[in-house]
């Protein structure tokens, strides 16, 4: 096996290579049978990866047994035939249903099958859901092959589920077996373990480093459980002990614990509690009430004629939709709450404990599901969250849904700006020293009692991730009640990985929490509150790193998520989460939010896929999230180290989508030199901003095309589908649907794009390349300044404070409903430029929102300045919603808004 240098990417891409280390090993021992090749380097390739190969199950110490007893009598096509049923066996993972795949032999006997796996797992037509479970043993290794067989043993053919026993024998093994392999569902940990792994490999630094797991005095089980929790939350942990374990069970230490046993009773009980804990997992109650339901003879006299599907089936013009869909779809439609089924508008069976389910798996108090998109749950989370009058700190770059929220409930928007990224047309984050101004200046006005909530989107659509838990507990040392509102759409799936969890509003919250449990929090505080003085000034405010007082605080956190996005639900499926020490003094007004914007016919299916993405992600999350991210990372090494690809295209890299001062660490790039685990670690930890790195801005102007071009071209031509554009990128975005198939025909099309311009540009000569390199300026060089927002006009400030920007944008929106106090102006033409210049002031009647980029450059009540005019001209979009062309710019005409007013 070729020994490459040690890539910083190495643990993030150990999953998906190690089917690759299978193949390399299948492609050298095929090369030895052969006589192309030594038996040297089929030893050295399979030492290479037997460390880490015994924290899975297959091909397990039986197989690999067998393979180096090959090797070592030179049994070249013995040894290449094994290797390439264990690499195929890996493929396509058959060996979870067929037992003959766990045997040395081709043919196996039936006593072997059954000491391997249960028989009723090779019947016909019978699967079963296969997972590991890993025993961490104070055992010899010697007795670990019998101690396999005797969990075995325990199958019975009525379990629902089959498991394969993983066993390791210390905490440092225990931990990377958990990190490695996402196969594991269950943990069963027995005391006595030593805290080093047997083996002294640097591939266990590699996989151990990234969590910075360090040994100390504590190598307890209950520290294990702790860590393994915090590493992979949704893991099933059992402690078998010899102690007193009535007092384990007390210890709030234990609380990571599923079950404690005593560790010489009940065998058959640790495995049935092992399948018990998998089941309460698996189990998606509104699903499997309706699958019930679809099953059930059913007369339907209500309002769905499309139920049970006879209107379509024996119909001679629409016979062909129920062949597509099939029967099932129809079979499980019905517009009644009863009979097994349950309201969404108000839970009481099957969806609320859906709910409760879907708040255990996400780490939330509580959860309502939604089936009309995350628009919807912001708009509910807003409604729920303020009054007329109240003041919003949001983000101005937020999607629209949290700027027609602030209309609907008449509250007051403060809008921070993001940072900018002109030359890609695209927007950042929103800097944390920015907010703690819009947060000291509200103070200083006097008007902070009135700032409710602060409303900010993570990830960004283009990946810029906030450092969570910094943000709420600088701004909670501000004002200890204020509310957090995230809009967590495109990050959902982010809960399952250990990297990306503490960056979410869940993840951060529960660190909060534990932050103000511990006693050294008061002391924290109050050192700083010490350092500060009595009476800091907004500037040494502002540049330390605050810490919120643990008495005072109210920790009331929201995130929204499109589950729809970034997990296996269907369109408009997403989810509201509730971390709130005070839910129960906004209950009521979260029901009012959902009976005002949900739909009393909510489509049961996506009710179901709700349940079913929730399931998936607390049994294989972890495995699929990091398969994402190694999809994206090989998308960026492949397009980066391609000669041709990279002449034309690129995907940016931290350093390009973030300033360095909101980089402290120091990390640019996964992929640039010198990177190593420490600054990663750091600047997850720290850094104000981290880039998801599924999230992949593909620089596109630089092969001459604009955004919404190329990503016209993928679609049309190629069969390649994008979601968002900017004037000279588009956003690449793996997800746990992707595979390494889809990576292969990427770069494929892009290696074809990429000989059509050099054709193109090679037949053209010097003209062709001159027209190539203007084309390329006006999308790199030649780009528009982006727009921050102004101001309010006066007529909408009402009761604002003097120095700070907030605005009534409720009366500005429905002003525009009559049509006496509105005008329009052309965009292009003198009289824009005249009012530009003498006045008077020219005030936007609605939002706009040019696609791309997507956000608001106008809201209702803004005062239009010559940058957002510069801006509009500039834009080369089709798509501009709340402009006509035609017409011009809809404005207001503040003195008649006035007047009518005080009629």
């Amino acid at each position: 096996m070729s020994r490459e240098p040690k890539r910083l990417d190495q643990f993030l891409l150990i999953h998906s290579t190690r089917a690759d280390h299978w193949r390399e090993i299948t492609t050298l021992a095929d090369a030895w049978a052969t006589k192309r090749g030594e038996r040297g380097a089929v030893e050295e390739a399979v030492a290479g990866i037997l460390p880490t190969e015994e924290y899975h199950a297959y091909p397990g110490a039986r197989l690999l047994g067998a393979l180096n007893e090959r090797i070592a009598t030179n049994d070249a096509a013995g040894a290449a035939k094994l290797a390439r049923r264990i690499s195929n066996g890996l493929l396509t993972r058959v060996y979870r249903g067929r037992p003959a795949e766990w045997d040395i032999h081709d043919e196996v006997s039936p006593s072997e099958v059954a000491d391997l796996m249960p028989a009723s797992s090779g019947e016909p037509g019978v699967r079963r859901p296969y997972f590991e479970a890993l025993f961490l043993t104070s055992q010899p290794a010697a007795r670990w092959p019998a101690l396999a067989g005797e969990l075995r043993r325990l199958r019975r053919p009525e379990d629902a589920f089959i498991y394969e026993p993983v066993l390791v024998g210390s905490f440092e093994d225990a931990l990377c077996a958990a990190i490695v392999n996402p196969d594991i569902a269950a943990v069963v940990l027995a005391e006595g373990f030593p805290y080093r792994s047997r083996h002294d490999m640097p591939v266990l630094r590699s996989v151990l480093d990234p969590f910075g797991e360090t040994e100390t005095a504590d190598k307890s089980a209950l520290r294990l459980a702790r860590s393994l929790k915090r590493i992979r939350p949704e893991l099933d942990l059992y402690l078998l002990s010899d102690r007193e374990v009535e007092k384990l069970a007390g210890d709030p230490a234990a609380d990571a614990v599923r079950r404690i046993f005593y560790a010489v009773e009940e065998p058959l009980e640790t495995h049935l509690a092992i399948l018990e804990g998998v089941q309460a997992r698996y189990d998606t109650p509104f699903f499997d009430n309706l699958k019930n339901y679809a099953r059930r003879p059913i007369g339907t006299f209500h309002a769905l004629p499309i139920a049970r599907g006879k209107s379509v089936f024996q119909s001679d013009w629409i016979r062909d939709m129920g062949e597509f869909y099939g029967i099932n779809l129809f079979l499980a439609e019905s517009s009644a709450t009863t009979g097994g089924l349950d309201s969404l508008l108000e839970p009481t069976g099957n969806i609320k404990r859906s709910q409760e389910m879907a708040a255990r798996a996400f780490g939330a108090d509580h959860v309502f599901f939604v089936t009309n998109g995350t628009s919807t749950s912001n708009k509910m989370a807003v409604q729920a969250l303020l009054a007329p009058g109240d003041i919003a700190v949001v983000d101005r770059n937020c999607h629209k849904s949290h700027h027609y929220g602030m209309v609907l409930t008449g509250a007051q928007p403060y809008y921070v700006e993001a940072f900018p990224m002109t030359e890609y047309s695209m927007y950042g984050a929103v800097p944390l020293d920015t907010i703690k101004r819009a947060l000291l200046a509200l103070r200083a006005e006097g008007r902070l009692e009135r700032v409710k909530l602060l409303d900010l989107t993570n990830c960004t659509f283009d990946g810029h991730m906030y450092n969570v838990r910094r943000v709420m507990e600088e701004c909670l040392a501000i004002k200890p009640d204020l509310i957090f509102l995230w809009d967590e759409a495109w990050s959902g799936f982010a809960r399952f990985s250990p990297f990306l969890r503490p960056r979410t509003a869940m993840g951060a919250a529960a660190d909060i929490e534990d932050w103000l449990r511990d006693p050294a929090s008061v002391a924290a505080y109050e050192k700083q509150k010490e350092e500060l003085g009595a009476d800091p000034s907004d500037e040494a405010l502002l540049a330390a790193r605050l810490l919120p007082d643990p008495r005072e605080v109210r920790l009331r956190v929201y995130q929204t998520n499109s589950t729809h996005k970034s997990m296996s639900a269907i369109r408009q499926g997403s989810m509201l989460l509730v971390k709130d020490v005070d839910f129960h003094t906004v209950e009521a007004q979260f029901h009012e939010a959902v009976f005002t914007h949900a739909s009393t016919s909510p489509n049961q299916q996506l009710i179901a896929s709700l349940d079913i993405a929730r399931r998936q992600m607390e049994l294989e999350g972890y495995g699929l999230v990091m398969n994402a991210i190694e999809i994206a990372l090989t998308i960026r090494r492949a397009i980066a180290e391609h000669p041709l690809i990279s002449k034309y295209f690129r995907v940016l890299g931290a350093n390009d989508m973030m300033p360095a001062s909101y980089r402290s660490s120091g990390f640019t790039d996964y992929l640039s030199p010198g990177s190593t685990w420490a600054n990663v670690v750091k600047a997850m930890r720290e850094d104000e901003f981290y880039l998801d790195p599924t999230r992949m801005t593909l620089v596109c102007g630089t092969a001459g095309f604009d955004g919404t071009q190329f990503k016209g071209l993928l679609a049309s031509t190629y069969n390649i589908q994008l979601n968002k554009t900017s004037r000279n990128s588009v956003l690449l975005q793996s997800n746990i649907n992707n595979t390494r198939s889809d990576v292969a025909q990427l770069v494929r099309v892009l290696v074809e794009i990429c000989h059509a311009i050099d054709k193109r540009l090679a037949d053209g000569g010097e003209p062709e390349s001159r027209a190539f390199k203007a084309r390329v300026k006006s999308l790199m060089t030649d780009v528009p300044d982006l727009p921050n927002f102004s101001n309010f006009h006066e007529v909408f400030r009402g009761d604002a404070g003097r120095t700070t920007p907030e605005g009534d944008i409720r009366t500005a929106f429905f002003s525009a409903y009559d049509p006496t106090i509105c005008e329009y102006v052309p965009l292009f033409g003198s009289e824009c430029d005249r009012r530009l210049r003498d006045g008077p002031e020219m005030v936007s009647a609605n939002f706009v929102i040019p696609y791309p980029p997507g956000f608001p450059i106008m809201v209702p009540g803004q005062v239009l300045t010559q940058e957002t005019i510069d801006f509009m001209r500039k834009l080369d979009v089709k798509e501009i919603h709340g402009y006509e062309k035609a017409r011009g710019l809809k404005l207001l005409l503040p003195d008649a808004v006035a007047k009518k007013a005080k009629r």
